[in-house]
């Protein structure tokens, strides 16, 4: 794939375990010169997400406690929401309008293909680039609780 100017600063976060396709995630950010952040469950995701500049976030429908409805939820709260993406074994037309009907940006289906994964986290980065900051509340910067 050749970088664009765009897809350079690309910072997501992977969130659930990924026994096959974490290899090759890590390899396609690699390749691109991207970055890519693990967590395994959610205090640890809630830490990166307050302390990193993360664009795209990509969660797995399996998560303990944490499931992509909840992450939707805690991503909401920040001033420049990251893109939501789904990824799932079972990833049907289902899955994918609910989804988007929620807010998430895409769904990817497992196993992970290379091309797949290029295409949708880009795209998703250019998306997350074209949405305006929202104001904070008067109460100050939105702090997740992470107990």
């Amino acid at each position: 794939m050749t970088k664009k100017p765009d897809d350079r600063s690309i910072c997501a976060l992977l969130v659930g375990e990924y026994e096959d396709g974490r290899l090759l995630m890590h390899e396609v950010f690699r390749d691109a010169g991207w970055r890519l952040l693990e967590a395994h469950g959610r205090k640890k995701a809630l830490q990166f997400l307050s302390r990193v500049a993360v664009q795209v976030v990509i969660t797995s429908c399996n998560v303990r406690n944490w499931d992509w409805r909840n992450v939707l939820e805690n991503l909401r709260r920040m001033a420049r929401p990251p893109q939501l993406i789904v990824t799932s074994r079972t990833a049907d037309e289902h899955l994918w309008a609910e989804v988007l009907n929620c807010g998430g940006y895409d769904v990817l289906p497992q196993p992970f293909r290379r091309e797949e994964i290029e295409r949708v986290i880009a795209s998703a980065r250019r998306h997350y680039a074209l949405q305006p900051l929202r104001a904070q509340s008067a109460i100050g910067p939105v702090r997740f609780s992470i107990a």
